[in-house]
């Protein structure tokens, strides 16, 4: 035998590691076989040949017994130099004859576990121990029955109160929102059960990996509950791991599964050395301590999870942490809030590794493949877009404040200045140039923190209920530059509150800073260093400002948090919109206020936008100088990259952004003030970020590229080629195309039609109309259509087009005003916010009829919904 140890003695060790033995011994009876009932002697395992070539077939087929000698794994085990799926046929046949479910493909390097009743051979890196297959050969998958479950929205409610529909509080209307809240009752919204939907007919096409792209806040630790419900529920999982990639998501996943699924399953959070985890069937764990030292192979059999979720996918399973989420067999789930499409079209075949898109490429290429989604689209999605459009998130109001220090680094030539450097033979002075990439790591300036800090405390928003100033996450360069700002913000907070605070305003939360995590948490639950700090009955944190660096960027959950700060740039796309995403949520103050007599007096009690602080142009960066109009081509399984038919040659990792070459050494401070060189507030408005806008572009290359519906749209053919998008296109697995969809992604302010959409694809129409642009052309057409009728050259029309044309757009959009006006309850418009009697009374009386009959004749309405 060479030195290296062949396939036979590779196999025996993998066996025996696992609890297979050919021998009787001291742990029990010999559980390996040739044939059933008969025992191996060690004359033939030495006479098999180390590499099997005493075989005449070149591969051994054993049987893997149960406690009672029945058998219960057919492994067939190859030479080292042969493929073990080469007889994967004959090893099926043989296995059926024994009544074997389980079959083991392995030439000793390589390893697959088959489960006949089931899917395709899956890679193993261990082989399953006998109590660990034999619990598995009792679990009877049936993926019809999962795909066929009904997810109604009260889904989860009916876990948590099974009967909630028959109690009087529910039953009464008036009652109802009261007795949620009491019961604390969750019900999934629509495009939650639309997710759980789409993974149910990918189950229903045989796929087994999933991926839903769900942006921050949309609920997906709800919509992961209805998942495992619905795994658990119809047979399909015994138990399920939930994946995560830091300890403050590791606790609050558990609690939230706790919350919701309590009354029907068990949650645990994988501790070392305790073995809690076996009587759960979920069980919740960060990557990292299933890594550390490759724990997981040590104490987990492939077929201990059924179901694996990963949260936040991109970083939970990345880079090596992939091995732990492919190490067992079953379902997949990745979820993450980081659209792909921001990388829609960048090359691949000329990447450098100072561009951090490449790092960003190679990190969602990775993701979307290991979930099966090669094609570059997930299981489903539901992008920002759609929640602000749906009502659900808020968009941000952005401020772009820019320095004269920050506007000369984010220049194109940089910040000039003269370095001074020691040397032997004495000082020496060059001149460098400094990007915003040097802030805070060779250029200092303490005068731009200052005024970064003035800016904020000046220009954000405010808590509705207390007057404070509003919850907020600062983000800083490093953990040095967050403390300097932590600093900054108390000695600013002493002089603009003076009593108030005591060091308490701002709190840093970084790695360094003991309790961090528990911070988090506090701040989280308002009662960071204290609460109630301004009205005793409102129970609102009294530390009103996080400083951090990167601890509070992915999954962290505070939906009161008013006000954002990046006080350093940010050049990576997945960072960006998870930073973004923390204010996303809405809120309603009065949820901690503890005295119901003043819940009636709060006027503005919900949360209605949040303030994202720009010093070093991000948002510009991605909207504008971001390169989205490059292809992102997926490459072909099994092409890595750096592969000659892949990526091209790859590096170490992101490197700096955009600007000249950093200096190698020296480093400069600037002593000089600073002082704000411009500073605009920019609402976001439903057309979203470009980051956000990426869904209607593809579905315009996908029908572009068709040959039936150029053909159809070239000869006018608009129903057919209606009727063969319907049909052909939408709602399918790859792309999950519908007419909602598309509306939300084209980011107009009005309702589309197919049709319209089509135009607009084919060059037919340069873009779309708002609905102002709509509304003025409807105008203009009642104008000309109206020109001869009694009345229109009246003076008092011609000087009230101004009124006129105010009460048609408000009848053409506002459903509760043609109510009013249709059933003639005009004494409502005393007290109408959007239309007043005062706007009523400005419209010359014979207008006042004839408008809403043109309207109701001529307009189409539909289109301004």
């Amino acid at each position: 035998m060479s030195k290296e140890a062949k396939a036979r003695v590779k196999i025996n060790k993998l066996l025996e590691a696992a609890g297979w033995r050919f021998f009787d011994d001291g742990s029990g009876q010999a559980n390996i076989a040739l044939e059933p009932k008969v025992k191996l002697t060690q004359v033939q395992v030495d006479a098999m040949g180390d590499d099997f070539e005493a075989s005449s077939h070149g591969f051994i087929d054993f049987l893997l017994l149960d406690a009672q000698g029945f058998p219960l794994v057919v492994l067939e085990a190859k030479a080292e130099s042969k493929n073990p799926l080469i007889g994967k046929e004959q090893a099926r046949r043989y296995a059926k004859a024994q009544n074997c479910r389980f079959v083991i493909l392995s030439n000793g390097n390589l390893h697959y576990l088959w489960d006949l009743s089931q899917g395709n051979p899956h890679v193993i890196t261990r082989f399953p121990a006998p109590d660990a297959i034999k619990g598995y050969s009792q679990f009877n998958p049936d993926p019809v029955r999962l795909a066929g479950e009904d997810v109604p929205l009260d889904y989860i409610a009916r876990t948590q109160m099974p009967a909630y529909d028959q109690e009087a509080g529910w039953k009464n209307q008036a009652e109802q929102a009261g007795f949620i809240q009491k019961n604390r009752l969750r019900f999934m919204r629509t495009y939650q059960q639309r997710a759980a939907q789409a993974l149910q007919a990918a189950v229903k096409d045989g796929s087994t990996r999933f991926l839903f792209e769900m942006a921050t806040g949309t609920g997906k630790t709800l919509t992961s509950a209805a998942v495992i419900k619905l795994f658990l529920r119809t047979g399909n999982a015994r138990r399920v791991l939930f994946l995560v990639d830091r300890l403050e998501l590791e606790d609050q996943a558990h609690k939230a599964f706790t919350f919701l699924l309590k009354n029907d399953y068990r949650s645990s959070v994988y501790k070392e050395n305790r073995d809690d985890w076996r009587k759960a069937e979920i069980v919740v764990t960060t990557v990292q301590s299933l890594l550390f030292n490759n724990k997981y192979q040590q104490l987990f059999s492939p077929t201990d999870f059924d179901l694996v979720i990963s949260d936040e996918a991109h970083r939970s399973i990345g880079g090596n942490a992939r091995a732990v989420f492919e190490y067992f067999v079953g379902y997949k789930l990745g979820l993450t809030a980081t659209p792909k499409d921001f990388l829609k079209k960048f090359d691949a075949s000329k990447p450098t590794t100072k561009d951090p898109r490449e790092a960003e490429r190679r990190l969602l290429l990775d993701t979307y493949r290991t979930f099966g989604c090669e094609s570059g689209e997930p299981t489903y999605r539901y992008s920002l877009l759609d929640g602000v459009r749906d009502g659900f998130l808020i968009n941000p109001l952005v401020v772009d404040a820019r320095t004269e220090v920050t506007t000369q680094l984010l220049s194109d030539t940089g910040y000039a200045a003269v370095v001074f450097s020691e040397a032997p033979e004495g000082e020496s002075t060059s001149e460098q140039r400094f990007t915003q990439k040097s802030f805070e790591k060779k250029f200092f300036s303490k005068a731009t923190n200052v005024l970064f800090c003035e800016t904020l405390l000046l220009h954000g928003l405010r808590d509705p209920i207390s007057n404070e100033f509003g919850k907020t996450l600062v983000f800083c360069v490093s953990q040095d530059h967050a403390s300097k700002i932590t600093q900054i913000l108390n000695d600013l907070a002493d002089k603009l509150y003076p009593g108030h605070y005591q060091s308490d305003f701002a709190v840093q939360v970084t790695s360094l800073i003991p309790d961090a995590q528990q911070f988090t948490i506090n701040f989280t639950n308002n009662n960071l260093l204290g609460s109630a700090n301004v009205l005793p009955a409102y129970k609102t944190s009294k530390a009103r400002i996080c400083v951090t660096v990167g601890m509070m960027t992915t999954g962290y959950d505070c939906p009161d948090l008013l006000n954002l700060a990046l006080m350093r740039p940010v050049f990576s796309p997945s960072d960006f919109v998870q930073i973004k995403g923390r204010g996303t949520r809405k809120h309603d103050f009065r949820e901690q206020l503890q005295d119901d007599s003043l819940k009636t007096q709060v006027t503005a009690p919900h949360k209605t936008a949040y303030k994202l602080f720009d010093f070093f142009a991000s948002c510009e960066y991605f909207e504008e100088k971001f390169n989205y109009d490059e292809v992102l081509k997926l490459p072909r399984p099994g092409v890595g990259v750096g592969s000659d038919e892949g990526d091209g040659p790859t590096g170490p990792g992101p490197g700096p952004g955009p600007g000249p070459d950093e200096p190698k050494s020296g480093a400069y401070t600037h002593t000089a003030p600073d002082s704000i060189a411009s500073q605009v507030e920019q609402q976001v408005g439903f057309q979203g970020m470009k980051i956000d806008r990426m869904f209607f572009e593809k579905f315009e290359d996908t029908v572009k590229a068709n040959p039936v519906i150029a053909e159809q749209v070239g000869k006018a053919q608009w129903d057919q080629a209606i009727d063969y998008i319907t049909t052909e296109l939408f709602d399918k697995p790859n792309e999950y195309f519908n007419l909602d969809k598309l509306r939300r992604a084209a980011g107009v302010d009005r309702r589309l039609g197919l049709r319209e959409i089509l135009e607009k694809a084919f060059g037919l129409i340069p873009g779309f109309k708002s609905k102002d642009a709509l509304l003025e052309e409807e105008f203009d057409k009642f104008l000309l259509d109206q020109q001869n009728a009694t009345g229109f050259y009246a003076d008092s029309t011609a000087s009230a087009v101004q009124a006129m044309k105010y009460y048609f757009k408000a009848y053409a959009t506002d459903h509760k005003l043609r109510d009013i006006i249709e059933t003639k309850r005009l004494t409502d418009l005393n007290v109408y916010p959007a239309f007043g009697m005062s706007d009523f009374k400005a419209v010359p009386p014979v207008w006042r009829t004839r408008i809403p009959e043109y309207v109701k004749d001529y307009v189409p309405l539909n289109q301004f919904m």
